[in-house]
């Protein structure tokens, strides 16, 4: 695959994207592999991966976003329901005071510890440098959609 060629296929992705946005009942499912797309598109721009280093890239990073989806849920799913939050408080704090089912800390380590793993694996494939660029274009892409998010209410709003 020449890097023409590589480069209509990221075109056609994110124009086809766009044309996917115009839909306004688009189902969430739909919604969350158009993203997907995006993400994918705006990695492999941000990072200047060749069509060699994506075919190998994306097997790992969908490992890694399994994983660290897993990680969030289970963070997500210790979270004591707000009604009962003071409840759940005095019944499960130990005698230090310390509320081990809600460490967030405990969390926060083991979300870094994946990506200490992963951008190992990631640099297998796409070096040191770019590797640890990863975690910042990842980052950057969740800004952007944040603001396409916030634009898109401001928009609702002013109707």
């Amino acid at each position: 695959m020449t890097m023409v060629n590589y480069f209509k296929i990221v075109i056609a992705v994110l124009l086809s994207s766009v044309a996917t946005s115009v839909w306004a009942q688009e189902s969430r499912a739909a919604r969350f592999e158009r993203i997907e797309m995006e993400k994918i598109a705006f990695i492999t721009k941000e990072l200047d991966l060749s069509p060699g280093e994506a075919e190998k890239f994306f097997p790992i990073y969908n490992q890694y976003r399994a994983e660290f989806s897993k990680l969030r849920q289970e963070k997500r799913d210790r979270r004591p329901a707000a009604r009962t939050y003071l409840q759940s408080q005095s019944q499960s704090l130990q005698p230090n005071g310390f509320n081990s089912s809600r460490d967030v800390l405990a969390f926060d380590a083991k979300e870094l510890e994946l990506k200490k793993i992963y951008r190992q694996r990631f640099s297998n494939v796409i070096g040191a440098a770019r590797a640890s660029q990863f975690f910042a274009v990842e980052e950057e892409f969740r800004n952007y959609l944040m603001r396409e998010l916030q634009q898109r209410r401001n928009g609702r709003d002013q109707e």
